[in-house]
């Protein structure tokens, strides 16, 4: 099967939220189109970059809102420490006095994000009202303003939901695609798909599934149980074969129980290309072991996620040689934070991967413009668009068939690849939406 890439629309392209969701089950028709490759994109270069914007644009926002986006799964999220039944997140507007308007998306992951639903809703109408009672300033001002509204880790989630709609609205107002604005390195990325915590069987069916529609890379959540973990993995081992793995534990294991899976799969022949968060967030020590065991004995790397949520724990890890991958999630620490933790983690020789919460398309088609656009991230996992049942972004970017030329709008992520065409942002809309927010 042909990879399956992403495209975006036009600047001209609308994107609506609405009550009503999309299904991603019953995708368009597919339109003729030509293919455009990453070196045609890239063939016409842009003076316009973020740190350049941050004191030449000016930014005044007419309009700012915000509401609840709640949206079904198609099957519960289970990880080691939080299950999640319904994405309920809160999706941010903000149009500015050019009529130019951008998205941002607060995703809310119980015991993993520190806001609720409630709290991200009263947050993010603080940081609205602020923005339209707010004199024009430079999006750099803008963004420190924002900062201080929403400080810190305990309000990450808002404050990146906040950050992605000013710097969407901005990439339209100067008809700039995110992915040059964040360095123009490459218009495609990959990413893996994540199997949840779920019976053996369960997770073979997963994977056979996942196997046919072409995905490489399986991240496997694991940390809940030692031994049914060790039973999940020989079931998809015995049904994709080929597949590379990456493990997640999401803080679920101690030190020795870490080092125990390593040891089995060992045992089996199964090598996972990175193992994330093996224990809790806290946990140096054994973050740092596990580390080491994991490097120098198997040749695995570790990621840091959880334990990474400022910038003073990349320092920490840096400092102290506790991991080797740094996990950037913009829920954790907001974009402009990001950007930050990015250039520390670089400068140290770290390598980067990019995750998400469980967002739909509008945080992690920013997200994926960003890592594109920056070109540093080995690790890719922005797949959780295709764990929704419905869909409530229409437009935006379409999924592409590489082996066609033929593109089709609906569906998130069925296979590896997205391709973003030299066009605008990933959500940008032209006309003005009203009330058209998922209740």
């Amino acid at each position: 099967m042909g990879s399956i890439g992403f495209s975006l629309h036009s600047p001209f392209s609308s994107l609506l939220l609405c009550s009503a969701p999309h299904s991603t089950r019953n995708p368009r028709k597919p339109k003729p189109f030509s293919k455009f490759t990453p070196k045609m994109a890239l063939a016409t270069p842009t003076s316009f970059g973020f740190s350049s914007l941050l004191e030449t644009f000016t930014v005044n926002v007419q309009r700012a809102e915000n509401r609840p986006l709640n949206v079904p799964l198609t099957a519960p999220f289970t990880i080691a420490t939080s299950r999640l039944e319904r994405v309920e997140n809160v999706a941010v507007r903000v149009e500015l006095s050019n009529g130019c308007v951008g998205w941002g998306e607060t995703p809310i992951l119980p015991f993993v994000t520190a806001e609720d639903q409630h709290t991200a809703m009263v947050k993010a109408k603080e940081a609205c009202e602020f923005l339209l009672r707010s004199p024009a300033m430079t999006l750099g001002s803008v963004l420190g303003e924002i900062g201080g509204i929403l400080p810190g880790h305990e309000f990450a989630s808002v404050r990146a939901g906040v950050e992605m709609a000013l710097i969407d609205a901005v990439c339209m107002s100067i008809g700039v695609p995110l992915w040059r604005l964040f360095g123009g390195a490459s218009n495609t990325i990959t990413t893996d798909i994540t199997i949840p915590i779920v019976s053996a069987a369960e997770a073979a069916t997963l994977a056979s599934k996942y196997r046919e529609e072409g995905f490489k890379t399986l991240k496997l959540k694991v940390g809940k149980n030692l031994n049914s973990d060790i039973e999940v993995l020989r079931a998809i081992r015995a049904v994709h074969p080929d597949c590379y793995f990456i493990l997640d534990a999401n803080e679920g294991y101690n030190s020795n129980e870490a080092i125990q899976v390593l040891d089995k799969l060992h045992e089996v022949g199964v090598s996972p290309l990175l193992f994330e968060q093996p224990v809790h967030r806290d946990d140096w020590k054994g973050l740092g072991n596990v580390y080491h065991v994991a490097k120098d004995k198997y040749g695995v790397s570790v990621a840091a996620d959880e334990s990474c949520r400022s910038l003073a724990d990349v320092k920490k890890i840096v400092e102290e040689n506790l991991a080797d991958v740094i996990n950037i999630k913009l829920a954790k620490v907001g974009v402009v934070r990001a950007l930050e933790i990015i250039e520390v983690a670089k400068a140290a020789g770290l390598n980067l991967m990019i995750g998400g919460m469980v967002e739909t398309r509008l945080a992690m088609g920013f997200a994926g413009h960003l890592a594109a656009g920056m070109g540093c991230f080995k690790f890719v996992d922005l797949d959780t668009p295709l764990l929704l049942s419905e869909d409530p972004v229409l437009e935006g970017y379409e999924e592409m068939l590489e082996a066609m030329v033929d593109f089709c709008t609906g569906t998130i992520l069925l296979d590896e690849t997205f391709e973003f065409i030299d066009h605008n942002s990933i959500r940008h809309c032209k006309r003005t939406v009203n009330n058209c927010l998922a209740d």
